[in-house]
């Protein structure tokens, strides 16, 4: 009897459940704006490099974020930036439309703006230059490494993203912009109204000199790596080899980058064989670089550094010095070592995104700690046609090190 009556309560049990349940509005199905956050969500937490998201819960972030009105795509941008913001990471951020498409111009070909490459510093967070474009309006204004962008045009650069500073300074030719710039031992900021131009990146400048005890040295200024650079350096070391070189001097000050791949390949023209960079993702797993077959020349290298020399080049310039090919002269490197990847969003916006970062052959993190010369040459203020001149205290001091190596060099052959 109590086992039936249990039997019965069970059964109304089950239909009365089944009754409220059929009367339970089914899920409400995300609006096109909710969709887009989530895509850019989902992105970050597969490929973000720091698995805790900046000690974040990351999940909990999202269900936040979904929640509040989303009335149009301005709002949904402005969701997602402020997603983004919780991981620190200036690098990793919302490219809208416009500004995804007009990252496309910045490796190859011609650009107008006023030619300055720059990032958001991490640890003050403000926007800095990394190193003015040789030739530009900003090189002939005598911008500088690490100076701070305060203003442009009025607007402070606290208000504005990487992007949305980028695409301000940029322009038609003939157009002028002012730049509101701080500069560390200077009292006060100062207005530097610049006139846009076309800027080419001609990545390679090259020609042979004449050294201490008239040593012929092979000079390679470097300012880009876009995609021709490898060809441009090729070709200028098999012309210099010609030419009768016995030393050289790779030039990276003010290089802020660029091309991850044609600083690896430019690496496999100086050495023979070792590792270039490693890169290490969320996992803690290290994929490499390695360099393979004949350098181009085994002949003395000394590679010119400054604040202004930046992720590829710092890759370059650590793999060289690791690698025992090169010694380094100027001051210790910018210190940007982080890999992005672009990621496409449905509606023609992107996300970059941090996926990896860089370690040189010596397993030493160049982000935000950069690489430090083997011989410490603080720059002095130089225009620049002084550049590889008497007036180049750094290009001196290179020049009087590959002397030295060169010296002992035939000392050692004579000896045997």
């Amino acid at each position: 009897m109590h086992r039936r009556v249990f039997q019965t309560a069970i059964l109304f049990f089950l239909q009365v459940a089944l009754v409220f349940g059929s009367w339970a509005q089914p899920a409400m199905a995300l609006t096109d704006e909710q969709k887009l956050l989530n895509e850019a969500w989902r992105i970050v937490n597969r490929s973000y490099v720091d698995d805790t998201f900046n000690h974040r819960n990351w999940r909990s972030i999202r269900e936040q974020t979904i929640k509040a009105p989303l009335s149009d795509r301005e709002q949904t941008y402005t969701a997602i930036q402020e997603m983004l913001a919780n991981l620190d990471d200036p690098f990793t951020r919302l490219l809208k439309p416009e500004q995804y498409r007009s990252l496309q111009v910045n490796t190859s070909g011609e650009l107008t703006g006023v030619g300055l490459q720059i990032a958001i510093d991490p640890q003050t967070n403000t926007l800095t230059v990394i190193a003015p474009i040789s030739g530009s309006p900003a090189d002939k204004a005598g911008i500088q490494p690490l100076d701070r962008i305060l203003k442009i045009d009025g607007t402070p650069t606290s208000e504005l993203s990487l992007d949305e500073a980028a695409t301000k300074m940029r322009g038609r030719a003939g157009t002028a912009v002012t730049l509101t710039l701080g500069r560390e031992g200077r009292e006060s900021p100062q207005d530097i109204e610049l006139v846009r131009d076309r800027i080419a990146l001609n990545p390679v400048y090259a020609e042979l000199q004449s050294g201490p005890e008239n040593l012929p040295v092979g000079y390679i200024r470097l300012s880009q790596f876009s995609a021709n650079a490898t060809a441009e350096v090729s070709n200028a070391i098999d012309r210099l080899e010609k030419q009768g070189a016995a030393a050289y001097i790779l030039d990276l000050r003010n290089n802020p980058g660029g091309l991850l791949q044609s600083g690896i390949e430019i690496a496999r023209l100086w050495i023979d064989s070792g590792t270039i960079v490693y890169t290490v993702n969320r996992q803690g797993v290290l994929g490499s670089f390695d360099a393979y077959g004949q350098a181009l020349t085994g002949d003395p290298l000394i590679v010119l550094v400054n604040k202004g020399t930046a992720s590829a080049s710092e890759i370059l310039a650590g793999a060289l010095q690791d690698n025992g090919r090169a010694k380094l002269v100027g001051e210790k490197t910018f210190g940007k070592g982080l890999i992005q990847s672009l990621f496409d969003l449905s509606d023609g916006s992107g996300l970059a995104v941090t996926v990896a970062k860089y370690q040189t052959p010596n397993h030493t993190d160049i982000h935000k700690m950069g690489i430090a010369p083997d011989r410490v040459v603080p720059l002095e203020s130089i225009t620049r046609d002084q550049i590889g001149t008497a007036a180049d205290l750094q290009y001196q001091a290179a020049l009087q090190l590959l002397t030295e190596k060169t010296i002992m060099a035939k000392s050692l052959v004579s000896s045997q």
